[in-house]
């Protein structure tokens, strides 16, 4: 698929058209109750859970590959729950935090939290020692529940002072993961509790905060982004119904871990707002993707980062399009798989959305145009963007400046009280994220940190993180530009690029870690020849790293952090083969001790 750089009119209605019969009366409440929203109003996430249980108890309304709850149970076992927890003394603002695998007790587990007005911390469960630790001091817990799967991650930080000062619970997994012994069962404990609704939910008002959301530690420790009701009722609206347009008798198939806001809020908010039901996957697993998917008999799923790229390696099967599935969300496809993923797998709408989990606005392609995050009806702008300083251009009275249509800059969305800014639990770190005296004084601008193409039409298309982006001889190079024209080549399975530090040099070199095929081989010169073809000469990578293996975060964003580190020195590369790119006629040769001294005495030009 072309890369659209401009989106017209007519793209915009030959899109809605593809999508299939409207279901306008859905996507009329969504807009009613998007504009409805309001920080100050009582609601909350448990009340919808609440009123769902009261109109319709019979529906279904989560399940997994071991058992289901209708809307009527989960209200009641998250209400005995939450009796149990404020038996603990937690009181709305506490902190409880969440350790477990994708289940359907972590969903009730969450509900019974944000009912009596406390805030669900969901820790990575794949994380271990002074990372998980760091994040449990972020929650400050007064409880900490736990599933029993999880005994070896918790163990790892059971000396911290964040854990030992909280009270701790357990939820067994069935009998592959029972209650430690000598440790409290919160099922055991909370079985003669009421199940009536706590009384906090009429107290809770919408701008209250729900969940604490952490960033991927992709380049650092994680933060904790503070998610208020009010943001995930937006999305529930905007998005769930506005966009997806979730009927009752949807199926939503959520592959994703639930501490990730994909899950949380946009799969969950999707099911709930419509009293849908939601299927959780234990984890992703391309292999068996499409097989748990159609035993779900879903009709939407979530996606990010990698995983389409996953399922289209997968080989091709006759029943690849044997499904119910009328529509996919999630960010992060790339355009160049984006047509060849659609009509493989026979997926009508392609439903990518942009957003942050501690940002204050997101686009959503609900006009079905190929390779655009959608449309925003909130006030944003995107800005020129010096990549050398990573910040926006000022001119000579302080203003930043927009980007003409069709042109690359950062994203920048404006704060205000249609579009409040929650930040994260560090007050410090939510002010960084904050534009001041933008486009005239004392106005306010969250940064996203993104850098966009306004392609017109109120709609955007991803190119960048700004930590991803670096400047190569006098040049701003988008690393997912450089990706996507590695990803032409048959033998590549995936690509990760960044810049490396070059003595004496300004700017980054470009590098692309490389996963080839299985016994595909790699050839220097034919990969020279096509990335010079394909790309602007200060954009082609210099060097070449052949990776055994590539590292994700658990939602599929590349870890660049430690590959920065280690450079284009093959000494620090784990035993991974680095090539050079001396001579474009040569093409990527093996590095040599003597080109690493050539280039760090400035005697080899790259």
């Amino acid at each position: 698929m072309a890369v659209r750089d401009r989106v017209g009119l007519l793209d915009i209605i030959r899109g809605y058209v593809k999508r299939g019969a409207p279901r306008t009366s859905t996507t009329l409440r969504g807009v009613i109750d998007l504009a409805r929203a309001d920080r100050d109003k009582i609601d909350s996430i448990g009340r919808r859970v609440q009123r769902m249980a009261h109109r319709h108890p019979e529906r279904p309304a989560v399940r997994d590959a071991r058992r289901g709850l209708s809307y009527f149970a989960l209200n009641q076992l998250a209400n005995r729950w939450a009796h149990w927890l404020r038996e603990q003394g937690v009181g709305p603002g506490d902190g409880v935090a969440l350790l477990m695998e994708n289940r359907v007790e972590l969903l009730a587990a969450v509900t019974a939290t944000i009912k009596i007005g406390a805030i669900a911390g969901l820790l990575n469960h794949n994380q271990r020692g002074e990372v998980l630790a760091h994040s449990l001091g972020l929650i400050a817990p007064r409880v900490i529940l736990v599933g029993g799967e999880c005994h070896e991650a918790f163990d790892s930080v059971r000396d911290d002072a964040a854990a030992k000062s909280a009270v701790l619970a357990w939820l067994a997994d069935g009998d592959d993961a029972p209650v430690p012994e000598g440790q409290t069962d919160l099922d055991v404990a909370s079985a003669m509790l009421s199940a009536a609704d706590p009384v906090e939910v009429d107290r809770i008002k919408a701008g209250q905060p729900a969940f604490y959301i952490f960033t991927s530690g992709t380049t650092g420790m994680p933060k904790a982004a503070v998610m208020s009701h009010t943001r995930w009722l937006r999305a529930m609206a905007g998005i769930g119904l506005a966009s997806l347009r979730m009927r009752p008798s949807d199926v939503f198939y959520c592959p994703l871990p639930l501490y990730h806001n994909n899950a949380l809020t946009l799969a969950w908010g999707a099911a709930l707002g419509a009293g849908a039901e939601l299927y959780i996957a234990r984890k992703f697993s391309a292999s068996g993707f499409w097989e748990e998917l159609r035993a779900a008999d879903a009709t939407v799923f979530c996606y990010i980062g990698e995983l389409c790229r996953y399922l289209l390696l997968q080989p091709e099967r006759d029943t690849d399009r044997d499904h119910r599935v009328r529509a996919a969300i999630g960010n992060g496809l790339r355009p160049e798989l984006w047509e060849a993923f659609q009509k493989r797998f026979g997926i009508p709408h392609i439903n990518e959305f942009y957003g942050a989990s501690e940002g204050n606005l997101a686009f959503t392609n609900t006009f079905n145009v190929p390779g655009s995050c959608g449309f925003c009806p909130l006030p944003y702008a995107v800005v020129d963007f010096g990549a050398s300083e990573e910040m926006p251009v000022r001119d000579r009275n302080g203003w930043m400046r927009k980007v003409k249509r069709g042109k690359v800059g950062l994203l920048i969305a404006e704060v205000s009280d249609k579009a409040p800014y929650d930040g994260y639990t560090d007050a410090s770190a939510s002010e960084k994220k904050l534009f001041r005296d933008v486009f005239a004084e004392g106005d306010c601008w969250f940064n996203t940190g993104d850098l966009v193409r306004d392609i017109g039409m109120r709609h955007i298309q991803f190119i960048d993180r700004v930590g991803d982006t670096f400047r190569w001889k006098g040049e701003n190079v988008a690393t997912t530009e450089v990706e996507r024209a590695i990803d032409m080549r048959d033998e590549v399975d995936e690509s990760v690029v960044y810049g490396v530090e070059v003595p004496g040099a300004d700017g980054r070199a470009g590098m692309a870690g490389l996963l080839l095929h299985e016994g595909a081989a790699f050839d220097g010169k034919v990969l020279a020849d096509h990335l010079c073809e394909q790309l602007p000469a200060y954009a082609v990578p210099v060097f070449v790293r052949l990776l055994s293996r590539v590292e994700t975060t658990g939602t599929f964003k590349h870890r660049k952090v430690d590959l920065k580190k280690a450079g284009f020195n093959p000494a620090r590369s784990d035993g991974d083969p680095i090539y050079v790119l001396k001579d474009r006629e040569q093409g990527y040769t093996p590095i040599t001790d003597g080109d690493i001294q050539a280039i760090s005495s400035g005697t080899l030009r790259l």
